[in-house]
């Protein structure tokens, strides 16, 4: 069985992160990282702190050694961050892990049919700090980070900027129309203030 480069050490411990749950209470109690970096996640596993791209990157990888492929998949916003995730598929239901600031954007059951069902659960809380509602479009389809295993993304000690890069180059696809979009709401104080628990 492949150990794709990481230690023995490595290993056990994603190895400990058995279900898509656990994956994100550990991402849930490590510190949102604030470095512009795209770290591995052997690095992300060391140092225990990731953000929103590093965070799905050591979800994927907990994922891969615990049987599911390591699928990354983008989120596009509008006046606002693009949003990262790890996807997997129970009983043909799309899930997700995630790391991020706002409460609302992260661990999702897999009970989505499909991946806009996915993408329009995270619609109302995906918001900027003005509580601007941004979510605009989704990739049309996950990246199976095998793709990527010769340049070793799960063990690197480079930035893995390349993945960034290609997940913003898969097509992607409106979840709203214009005229949707000019009539969109603000979440205003309360929903702000809910989003942000948490926050660092």
């Amino acid at each position: 069985m492949s150990t794709y480069g990481l230690t023995a050490r490595e290993l056990r411990a994603l190895r400990a992160l058995k279900t898509p749950v656990r994956i994100q209470r550990w991402l849930d109690d490590v510190p949102y990282h604030h470095g512009r970096t795209a770290w591995s996640p052997r690095k992300v596993l060391a140092a225990k702190t990731a953000h929103c791209l590093e965070g799905a990157l050591f979800a994927a990888a907990a994922l891969r050694v615990n049987g599911h492929p390591a699928l990354l998949w983008d989120l596009e916003a509008e006046r606002d961050d693009d949003h990262v995730l790890a996807i997997f598929k129970e009983h043909g239901h799309w899930g997700a892990i995630a790391k991020s600031n706002f409460s609302g954007l992260r661990y999702r059951e897999p009970v989505y049919r499909t991946l806009r069902e996915l993408a329009m659960s995270y619609f109302d809380d995906y918001f900027n700090l003005r509580g601007e509602r941004t979510l605009r479009a989704f990739a049309t389809r996950p990246v199976n980070l095998a793709r990527f295993d010769k340049r070793h993304w799960m063990t690197s000690d480079e930035d893995l900027w390349y993945i960034a890069e290609y997940l913003v180059e898969v097509p992607h696809t409106k979840l709203i129309s214009a005229k949707q979009r000019r009539k969109l709401n603000n979440v205003g104080a309360r929903g702000l203030a809910a989003g942000k628990v948490g926050r660092r």
